[in-house]
């Protein structure tokens, strides 16, 4: 079975297994970006958990480059967290089934986590596209269409009916598992069991 993978450009924990999984899962990833800024918002938040909890924030600063160190990542803490992560999203749902999503995705998780780059401007992901050899005003185009930005809404939506709550979050079927620390027990659930059909978020 293939795995689901669920994640935010603004997310730091999705940023090491945007890394990650190229190489644990070469063939089997449905990428699906999308914004927790609605979960966070139904949940009665109106930042980050990591933001609105000075410990956890704290905690977090401190786990990250221990993460990245463990995975061999480059590390600079941004100094805009959340970042805006809205136009990212619309891209990765307009381009999500191309070849070099995966490219795209770390080339901008990268910019985010390990540049300090704003990935809410245009700027910056038209040199990733055009970095990437594509049509960087083309996709900018379509990206932001209002049909594109509707399909980035109904992912929501998607998200809330499957009870995703936080990113990265992975499913195999109706199984969930969430954070970077459960992507291997995924993997290894995707790989036990049978083909067969299994319900699909988009």
């Amino acid at each position: 079975m293939k795995i689901e993978f669920w994640f935010d450009f603004a997310s730091n924990y999705s940023y090491l297994s945007v890394m990650r999984i190229r190489q644990l899962a070469p063939d089997g990833v449905v990428w699906r970006p999308f914004l927790l800024g609605p979960i966070f918002k139904d949940a009665g938040w109106n930042n980050s958990p990591f933001v609105l909890q000075k410990d956890k924030g704290a905690y977090v600063w401190q786990d990250m480059p221990r993460q990245c160190a463990k995975y061999g990542l480059p590390w600079r803490q941004p100094s805009t967290f959340p970042r805006n992560s809205l136009l990212a999203a619309r891209i990765g749902i307009l381009c999500e089934e191309q070849p070099w999503m995966t490219d795209f995705c770390e080339r901008t998780m990268l910019a985010n986590f390990a540049e300090d780059r704003d990935i809410g401007s245009e700027q910056c992901m038209a040199e990733i596209l055009s970095a990437l050899g594509q049509d960087a005003a083309a996709i900018l185009h379509a990206a932001q269409a209002d049909e594109n930005k509707a399909r980035l809404r109904e992912r929501t939506e998607q998200a809330k009916a499957r009870h995703i709550f936080g990113a990265p979050t992975f499913m195999v079927g109706d199984a969930m598992f969430w954070g970077n620390d459960r992507l291997d027990d995924a993997l290894a659930m995707a790989l036990s069991s049978p083909p067969g059909p299994r319900k699909t978020a988009g």
